[in-house]
């Protein structure tokens, strides 16, 4: 056997072990990513509201404290303060004391979820025999009253950004291109995603063409993401993509659930990730007017600026190579004498 057959079999050997242990490492980090904040899921820091007069609402703040860090309360003067805060996104729900007794008012537009988890931790403090009526302030869609069909548009948009990003880089298009590419791939996706999401599932029910919007926003937040790294890093940036947006930013969005459902630090980097701050956006428009989308957009805006940036940059650098490499000098001819 020759040195260069044997050379070629090491080399297929050794990559043939590098894939056998990177699956694994791969199955165990996504395992980790999705199932380890679903198995740690309970309210930390949940934004509550309490409305009535001081004496009258000590015994309930005393019995949310014994649930430790697990309420953020807002205190309110009445029904309606407390009503405001709910429909602006501010808290969760509120826990209104009255004459009459005291009334629970949820959203679940925000979080189906949470909005059963507060039913029964009130329901636990009411006196035996006695029901606490419950309001649902801003109900979820029609179409959609579990949130699950949200929940489960957020993989399909991560795929779609992540699937922009990935062919723009394979084809080859840089600069302009691959932003003229990315720009109108989102733009379709969201025009898409409104139409499946909002007229035919009923699962969304705001400004059509705010939805659409955010949606295309989001797929262009991750697929310039992709297509950015990829230029500046070269292909092992569709993998860094990939870690950020696919095993990290998707289970940790928290839209199944709620941020504050998930461990503390899982569930802000969740929302500064596009993927959570697509999907928190998209309930604000979908079910709040737009209330609390503000911050969510920005992330979404910052994520795409800096895609689209490190996308013209790369192009650049690379036309920059030519033109820096040493120019040879020209070798002499040489002449005959006659």
């Amino acid at each position: 056997m020759s040195a260069a057959t044997d050379a070629t079999a090491i080399g297929l050997g050794r990559r043939t072990i590098a894939v056998m242990v990177l699956i694994p490492v791969v199955v165990t980090l996504a395992l980790c990513a999705f199932a380890w904040p679903a198995a740690r899921t309970a309210p930390r820091d949940l934004p509550l509201g309490v409305a009535g007069p001081a004496a009258a609402t000590a015994a309930v703040e005393q019995g949310l404290a014994r649930h430790e860090g697990a309420f953020e309360v807002h205190r309110y003067e009445d029904a309606a303060a407390a009503r405001a805060a709910v429909e602006d996104r501010d808290v969760y729900g509120a826990v209104v004391v009255t004459p009459r007794g005291t009334e629970l008012l949820t959203a679940s537009a925000a979080s189906p979820v949470v909005a059963g988890l507060l039913r029964e931790a009130v329901s636990a403090q009411a006196p035996a025999g006695t029901t606490v009526p419950v309001t649902d302030v801003v109900a979820a869609p029609a179409g959609d009253p579990r949130g699950a069909v949200l929940a489960s548009t957020l993989l399909p948009l991560t795929l779609a950004g992540a699937a922009a990003g990935v062919i723009t880089t394979l084809l080859g298009l840089r600069g302009g291109r691959a932003v003229a590419t990315l720009s109108g791939a989102a733009m379709l996706a969201g025009l898409v995603g409104a139409t499946l999401a909002d007229t035919w599932l009923g699962a969304l029910n705001g400004n059509w063409w705010a939805e659409a919007g955010i949606l295309g926003l989001t797929v262009l937040a991750i697929g310039a993401t992709f297509a950015g790294l990829a230029a500046l890093l070269g292909k092992p940036g569709l993998g860094v993509g990939a870690l950020l947006m696919v095993l990290i930013g998707n289970p940790f969005s928290g839209v199944s659930s709620a941020p504050e459902l998930l461990p503390t630090a899982v569930g802000t980097l969740g929302q500064w990730l596009p993927p959570g701050a697509g999907g928190s956006a998209l309930r604000s428009v979908s079910s709040f007017g737009g209330a609390a989308a503000g911050g969510p957009l920005l992330v979404l805006a910052l994520w795409a600026a800096a895609g689209l940036t490190a996308t013209l940059l790369g192009a650049r650098r690379r036309r920059a190579v030519p033109e820096t490499a040493p120019v040879q000098a020209p070798v002499p001819v040489p002449v005959s004498a006659g």
